[in-house]
């Protein structure tokens, strides 16, 4: 599979996969290999070390081995690596390790805490954009970073060549519509997978998503059914669904979940996130029912129409 754009618009779902740890706190690479497995066998790309990924806590070596280890699995889906922190030459330097590996593309995400204006964020993705040689999805999350991205900043990075797409997860359908506006070409995808419905209707061609990890199948129907229009029902059972997935900080809940699913050895976060956090799991085990329960009339449905 090559990193061109048209190949990565082929997959409106993206997983950002959870990295799992076992009991010490280790990276648990068995239980990775099933996960990349899952993702795969559902046809969603793999986005790696993200936040969800937990990768502010895994040092950059420990975070290229866990990107070598997948690569290494050679699955039939793209990979995404997550581009973070606030430091620019630590950033370019990871970017530059990334580069050798058989990826096909980065997440570029605004940096953190220094709460930069147009200017300094121009500058940040312009540099970040110019080390890359696969094409990047930038990242808008105001939640974490502590600040948007400028309208402006994207007029002014949206000719870059390796400009792809964009992550839009601020909840603000209108800074969406903005976002857009500013750079036409560039690819818009939902950042939150309750919103996925509507934003699809404004123009989203995907998402980038929590709920994947727990729903492989389940999710990508539903976006699916979001981008072809088959929207009604969805909102009754995806938005408390999803939205059980938030109920602490991400990605604890979907870890916790995953342990009762069986499919994480143990809900171990790194520090400062805990398992221990998520103190009622009546919420979660209640989504992932419902969401069980949809996808099987949903494969009933399919079955009658053929």
């Amino acid at each position: 599979m090559t990193s061109s754009q048209n190949n990565l618009n082929n997959f409106p779902l993206w997983t950002a996969l959870v990295t799992p740890f076992d009991q010490h706190g280790e990276v648990d690479y068995s239980c990775l290999d099933k996960l990349v497995d899952d993702q795969q066998q559902a046809g969603n790309g793999i986005l790696i070390c993200g936040s969800t990924g937990e990768g502010l806590a895994i040092e950059l070596d420990e975070q290229l081995k866990i990107v070598q280890y997948i690569c290494d699995l050679k699955p039939n889906v793209p990979l995404m690596v997550a581009v973070g922190g606030a430091n620019l030459s630590t950033q370019i330097a990871w970017i530059k390790q990334c580069n050798s590996l058989p990826i096909h593309s980065f997440l570029l995400g605004t940096p953190m805490y220094a709460k930069p204006g147009v200017v300094g964020q121009t500058q940040w993705f312009e540099a970040l954009l110019d080390a890359a040689e696969h094409p990047c999805m930038i990242y808008n999350v105001p939640g974490r970073s502590a600040v948007s991205i400028p309208v402006q900043t994207i007029k002014n990075i949206a000719d870059h060549k390796n400009l792809w797409a964009m992550k839009e997860a601020s909840g603000d359908v209108s800074q969406f519509l903005a976002y857009q506006k500013a750079a036409p070409t560039m690819k818009m995808y939902s950042g939150d997978d309750p919103l996925m419905p509507l934003l699809a209707g404004a123009g989203a061609v995907g998402l980038v998503s929590v709920c994947a990890n727990a729903w492989p199948e389940a999710t990508n129907l539903y976006v699916q059914k979001c981008l072809n229009g088959e929207t009604k029902g969805l909102a009754s059972v995806w938005f408390d669904a999803t939205n059980a997935l938030f109920e602490v900080a991400n990605p604890i809940p979907v870890k916790v979940l995953m342990h009762k699913q069986s499919v994480l050895n143990t809900p171990v976060l790194r520090a400062p996130l805990t398992h221990l956090e998520l103190t009622n799991d009546q919420g979660i085990l209640a989504a992932d029912a419902a969401i069980t329960d949809w996808l099987c009339q949903s494969r009933s449905h399919l079955r009658a129409v053929k």
